[in-house]
C-alpha cells in the first residue's frame, strides 16, 4: 500500500506540473509584452495600468476563495482545473481582437477568473503528499511553472517580430487547451461516498497561528504590487520594447531554478524561515530600485525578484496547507488565497498613483517598509510539528 500511495503522489504532481508547464508557456507569451500593450497599442497610463493590473489580481483571489469552498462542499476538485484553464486559453483569444482598454477589462476578469484551478489543485498535492515531501512536491511544482514561462518567454522573443502582438494572444490560447485535455483525461479523482454536513469554513475553524500569518502576508500583499511596473521602470531606465522580455526571462528562468530547492529547504529547515528570506529579497530588491536606474542593476534587481518569488510561492502554500484544518484545507487555502489576492488591487492603485503624483520610485519606498514590517511580525508565528 505504501509503494501505491507513492505512486499515485508521483503521478498526481507529475501531470499537474506537465498541465501547468503548458499553461504557464502560454500565459508567459504575453505577460512580458503585456504592459507594454496596454501603453504603447491601448494608450494607458500607469494608473490604469494599476488598475487593470491589480483588478485581475483581486479576481484571482476572489476566484480561489469560490472554488476551494465549493471543493471542499462538492468534494470535487479536477473540474476546477481544467475548466480554469479554459477560460484562461478563452481570454488570450479575446485579447487579440481587443480595440480599446476598455474591452480588455471582462477578459482580464475572465483570465484571472481561470484561477478557480489553484485551491483545488493545491489541496489534492497537499493531500496525496506527506509531510516529507509536501514542500519538494510544491516546489516541483513551481518549477514546473516557471519552466514552461521560459519556454513562452523563448518563443514570444523568437516570434513577436513576425505575428506581433495579436498573433502572439492568440497562438498563447493553444497550450491550456491541451492542459486541460490532460487534466480530464489523465488525472483521476477519488470520489468521497462518505456523507457528511457540510457548512464551509470559518474563521473560528481557524488556529491563532493561520489568521496571524493570514495578516502578515495581507500586510506584505499590499507592496506587492503588478510586475509591470517593473517592466515599465526598466523601459523608462533605458530598456528598448524589444529587451523587456528578456528581462522577464531573467527572473523566469531563476524563480524557475531556484524553486525546487528552496522547497526542499523548507522541508530540512522549516517554512519560516524561508518565507522570512523571500520578504528580505523582495525588500532588497525595493531598495535597489528606490536607489539606481543603472541598466545593470536592474537586470540583477530582476534576478532578486526571480529568487525572491522562487522561496516565496511554494512555500508560503506548503505553510498554509499546513496551518490548515485538513476537512477544511482547500477553503482554508482558498480563504488565503482570496484575503492575500484582494490587497493586490489597493497594491496596484496605489503603486500608480504614487508613481504619477510622486515619483517612480515611490511605490517601492512602500514596498521596502511593508516588506520589513512582515519580517519583523513573522517572528510571533508558530511553525506547527511535520
Amino acid at each position: 500500500m505504501p509503494n501505491i500511495a507513492k505512486k499515485e503522489e508521483r503521478r498526481t504532481v507529475r501531470i499537474f506540473s506537465l498541465a501547468s508547464f503548458l499553461n504557464d508557456m502560454g500565459s508567459d507569451m504575453i505577460y512580458p509584452i503585456w504592459p507594454l500593450f496596454l501603453t504603447t497599442v491601448l494608450g494607458v497610463n500607469m494608473a490604469v495600468l494599476g488598475l487593470i493590473d491589480g483588478l485581475g489580481d483581486a479576481i484571482v483571489s476572489l476566484s480561489q476563495g469560490i472554488s476551494g469552498y465549493y471543493s471542499d462542499k462538492w468534494r470535487r476538485r479536477k473540474v476546477f482545473v481544467w475548466v480554469g484553464y479554459l477560460m484562461g486559453s478563452l481570454s488570450r483569444v479575446g485579447y487579440a481582437f481587443s480595440a480599446t482598454w476598455q474591452h480588455v477589462i471582462p477578459l482580464k476578469v475572465m483570465d484571472r477568473a481561470g484561477k478557480i484551478r489553484g485551491a483545488p489543485r493545491d489541496a489534492i498535492i497537499a493531500d496525496v503528499s506527506s509531510g516529507g515531501t509536501r514542500g519538494r512536491n510544491f516546489g516541483f511544482l513551481r518549477m514546473a511553472d516557471n519552466l514552461g514561462a521560459v519556454a513562452g518567454i523563448l518563443l514570444v522573443m523568437a516570434l513577436f517580430s513576425f505575428l506581433g502582438f495579436r498573433g502572439v494572444m492568440l497562438l498563447a490560447a493553444v497550450p491550456s487547451v491541451i492542459g486541460a485535455g490532460m487534466i480530464m483525461v489523465f488525472i483521476k479523482e477519488h470520489k468521497n461516498t462518505k456523507k457528511r454536513l457540510f457548512r464551509g469554513v470559518r474563521f473560528r475553524d481557524l488556529d491563532r497561528n493561520f489568521l496571524l500569518f493570514l495578516t502578515i502576508s495581507a500586510l506584505f500583499a499590499l507592496g506587492y504590487f503588478s510586475y509591470s511596473f517593473l517592466l515599465v521602470f526598466a523601459n523608462m531606465a533605458g530598456y528598448h520594447v524589444v529587451f523587456a522580455p528578456a528581462l522577464y526571462l531573467i527572473f523566469t528562468a531563476v524563480a524557475s531554478v531556484f524553486s525546487l530547492p528552496f522547497g526542499r529547504l523548507a522541508d530540512r529547515t522549516g517554512r519560516k524561515s524561508v518565507i522570512w528570506l523571500s520578504y528580505g529579497l523582495f525588500a532588497l530588491m525595493s531598495l535597489g530600485f528606490v536607489l539606481t536606474q543603472n541598466m545593470l542593476v536592474i537586470a540583477g534587481l530582476f534576478a532578486v525578484y526571480g529568487l525572491q518569488r522562487a522561496a516565496y510561492e511554494p512555500v508560503q502554500k506548503t505553510f498554509v496547507a499546513e496551518l490548515a484544518p485538513r476537512e477544511f484545507r482547500a477553503g482554508a487555502m482558498g480563504t488565503y488565497n482570496m484575503v492575500v489576492g484582494l490587497m493586490a488591487l489597493p497594491a496596484s492603485v496605489i503603486a500608480g498613483v504614487l508613481w504619477i503624483t510622486v515619483s517612480m520610485q515611490a511605490p517601492f519606498v512602500l514596498s521596502l517598509g511593508l516588506s520589513m514590517a512582515a519580517m519583523a511580525l513573522l517572528v510571533f508565528v508558530k511553525e506547527p510539528h511535520r
